[in-house]
This record gives structure tokens, sequence and C-alpha cells, in this order.
């Protein structure tokens, strides 16, 4: 009899959440490096089965009903973002595949492709707020002056000619089992170093955020959550007058 609600409220939960996708990624559309998210939603599979049976609990199956959809995936696509002149020599930008890796205080390592880098007080090279870009070899990266010169596979010398390191670009074999925040930073295991990567020098990747498929998302998800909720309230009452009604005839 209340099945109807069922599906009215997970169709609203579902458009809550598709929307709480599309809000975060419009938010970040200005944020360097950042990936867009989608969202894909399911519906339970076989949740409720009717059926008959008898005495010796032997059972017929009579029908199969799914009430309700729910969040499938939140995936990232990882589409090259374009690059940014900044003219600033501690913004780096990634070409093609790969991370910078970036150890926070805790030890733990997360990846980012936001190259947006600066030096902290004993001249590392760093992500403010969060810890200090590895190198290729998993090492912090001291610089202690921006007076740099950087080729495209991310070594960096003074400009005297003094060599100081070069800059971690690390690749993952399953992008697909990686973890990652509202902030686009991304966790996961198994990273390896890139052998040759491209790194541009005093560029930032922009996001990849489609700033017109997400304002068409936003509009959909907020209409069908509109027609969800006007539909829930005739339903209950629909549902109020058939149980006043059917009291009255009893």
């Amino acid at each position: 009899m209340f099945k109807g609600f069922y599906n009215l409220t997970s169709g609203m939960l579902t458009q809550q959440r598709h929307l709480n996708v599309v809000g975060n990624n419009m938010v970040n559309i200005s944020t360097a490096g950042f990936k867009e998210s989608r969202y894909t939603a399911t519906t339970f599979d076989d949740v409720m089965y009717t059926r008959v049976g008898n005495k010796e609990k032997e059972y017929t199956e009579i029908g199969r009903q799914s009430y309700i959809r729910a969040n499938s995936e939140i995936y990232v696509t990882y589409d090259q973002g374009i690059p940014e002149p900044t003219d600033i020599p501690l913004d780096f930008a990634i070409m093609g595949d790969g991370f910078f890796a970036i150890q926070q205080e805790d030890g733990n390592t997360v990846y980012t492709r936001a190259g947006s880098f600066s030096l902290d007080d004993e001249g590392y090279l760093c992500f403010p707020g969060v810890g200090r870009v590895l190198s290729n070899e998993g090492q912090p990266i001291v610089l202690g002056t921006d007076k740099l010169e950087v080729d495209g596979f991310g070594n960096i010398s003074q400009k005297d000619g003094g060599y100081l390191g070069r800059l971690g670009v690390y690749n993952f074999e399953d992008l697909e089992q990686l973890e990652h925040n509202d902030a686009g930073f991304f966790t996961g295991e198994g990273a390896e170093a890139m052998e040759t990567p491209q790194v541009m020098w005093k560029y930032l990747e922009r996001s990849n955020v489609d700033m017109i498929r997400q304002m068409t998302d936003m509009l959909t998800c907020q209409r069908a959550l509109q027609s969800a909720a006007s539909v829930t309230k005739m339903y209950d009452e629909v549902m109020g007058h058939a149980a006043s009604d059917v009291g009255r005839l009893g």
C-alpha cells in the first residue's frame, strides 16, 4: 500500500546526493588540478520477494520487486585540464598521466594534480597547509630559493647551475582504486615514480570541470527533486483519504 513512498523518497535522496556532487564540482571549478566527479545510481536488485508456500516450506516465487534507488558510484574523470601560464617560479603542471606527491606531517602521502607550491620556513618545497612535496626518490625537496631553472622532466636547478633535485611525478596502475576527497587530493597504494614525466614550469593545470554540464545537471536534479517532493505530498493526501474513506465504509 505504501510502496510508492519508497520510490519517491529514494528518488529524492538520489537527486540530493547528485546535487551534492554537482555543487562540489562547481565550488572547485577554479581549483588548480581539480578533477570532476560524476554520480551514478542504481536500484537494489530483487530486494523484496513475494512467495507462497505450504507447511513443508516449499515455496513458489510469484514476483519480485525493487523499490528504491541508491548510490552506485561516485567516480572521477581524469581528463587533462588546460595548462594556464602563471609566470610564478613555484608553479608546475603535469601534462598527461601522473600526480604530485605530498608528504603530510603525520607521514602519510597524498597525491594531487595541483602544482601551486611554495617554500616553508625551512626552505622545503611544500603545498601550503598540506605538507612537503616529494622528489622522484620519495624524499622532501630542499630548495631554499625560488631562483630556479626547471626542465620538461621536472629537474630543478639553481640559476647558477647547482642541481637541487627532481620533482616527483607518480602514477598508479589502476586509477579506479584511488580514494579522493572534496578538495581534490587522492590516496592509494602502489604509486610508482614516472621515468619520463612531462612537467610544465610556471604553469598550472586548470580544473577539468565542464561548467555548462554542471549547470545542466544541477537544473535537472533540482526539477526532479521538486517533482518528487510534490508527488510525495499528493500521494500522502491520497493515502490519507483512502485510509479515512475505507474506515468509514467499513
